[in-house]
């Protein structure tokens, strides 16, 4: 019998290394790859250390102690568009972005899925913490939470297909962070005790505000004001705030305010109370389904609308192809444009949508 042949994606992190491992003991033929996603001048470093080639170096160091071959796919325009673009097109038009998902729907289970059907291989691998698995009774391939809560990825992963889910091996994702350090340090691989990486990527230093302002000018100064338009002070251009801020506005009140929405046509911030951050509804547009092609009637399920939120109740209704509304059963704090809305149905992924 012929060994089915994965091509692990490797990060240069412990997850996506403890991966090839792990299919290496279940006889998978495997092969490993990284993808170069910017360059340096694209993200404001000038050295020639990045730490993208740091990753890139530590994963071709685990493929060779694992005696796998090692690829590096150069992603970095396509990379450029749908996710760098993106993330700035977001902020300034008030949204407030989540590269992570762009990337995954794009790149790591776009083309790097459509690089390695053309080099012949089964199937990829990742090392996201969530699993999969054919589900028979509804003939669709489901996705599900880590046993790992507070590691699950799956919030970032709503946007896969069906052949995306049929084609892709998740090896670490019923296992916790401990046990996965402790398989790459019994098997001598160099980043068993790598920090997890907490910043977006190509903003390494974190100030997403200077990044946009590199790719895109100065933004121009503006009131901050309440609903009902009495001016509070001046902000510093929008792109420095984002929906629930509380801190950091630089405004005084009677009560505490927080940033409720941002007026991108007149450039002003508005900021209200904790109730007036709260909202029953919101729409979401680019919506992908799992667990069903589509919803023929409204959906009592969960909602997350944020990264490592807790889930609440909600009914979703399919507004047309693309399109749902998502009433809350109680009002929801903090929705923002650009972010994510995932449907759940107890551990299992429904769904989602760029919220509108």
């Amino acid at each position: 019998m012929t060994k089915k042949r994965v091509l692990a994606a490797m990060s240069g992190g412990v997850d996506s290394s403890a991966a090839v491992k792990l299919l290496l003991d279940k006889g998978y033929e495997v092969a490993g790859a990284t993808m170069h996603l910017y360059n340096n001048e694209d993200i404001g470093i000038r050295e020639k250390n990045c730490c993208s080639l740091n990753d890139v170096e530590d994963a071709r160091l685990v493929a060779l102690k694992l005696g796998i071959d090692f690829h590096v796919f150069n992603f970095s325009d396509e990379f450029k568009m749908r996710v760098m673009d993106d993330f700035v097109n977001t902020y300034l038009s008030g949204g407030t972005p989540n590269p992570c998902i762009e990337c995954n729907k794009h790149l790591k289970f776009g083309r790097f899925l459509e690089r390695a059907e053309l080099l012949g291989f089964d199937y990829i691998a990742t090392g996201h913490y969530v699993t999969s698995h054919y589900d028979e009774a509804s003939g669709r391939w489901l996705l599900k939470r880590s046993a790992d809560r507070a590691k699950d990825q799956s919030y970032v992963l709503y946007g896969m297909t069906q052949h995306q889910l049929a084609h892709t091996i998740f090896p670490v994702g019923d296992m916790n962070k401990t046990d996965i350090r402790a398989l790459a340090e019994e098997n001598g691989l160099i980043n068993a005790h790598k920090r997890d990486s907490q910043d977006i990527c190509f903003i390494p230093d974190g100030d997403y505000a200077k990044f946009i302002t590199e790719a895109a000018g100065e933004q121009p100064a503006g009131d901050i004001v309440l609903s009902d338009g009495t001016v509070l002070g001046k902000h510093r251009g929008l792109i420095h705030y984002t929906v629930g801020q509380r801190r950091g506005v630089g405004v005084s009140y009677s009560e505490p305010l927080f940033v409720t929405s941002k007026d991108m046509a007149q450039n002003k911030l508005i900021m209200g109370t904790a109730e007036q951050l709260c909202s029953k509804t919101l729409t979401a547009g680019e919506v992908n389904f799992i667990t069903v092609d589509k919803l023929t009637s409204p959906l009592k399920c969960t909602a997350q609308t944020r990264y490592h939120q807790q889930d609440v109740p909600c009914t979703v209704f399919q507004i047309d192809e693309n399109t749902v509304k998502v009433e809350f059963d109680k009002p929801h704090k903090a929705i923002s444009k650009g972010q994510a809305v995932v449907f759940y149905d107890g551990e299992y992924v429904v769904g989602g949508g760029k919220i509108l």
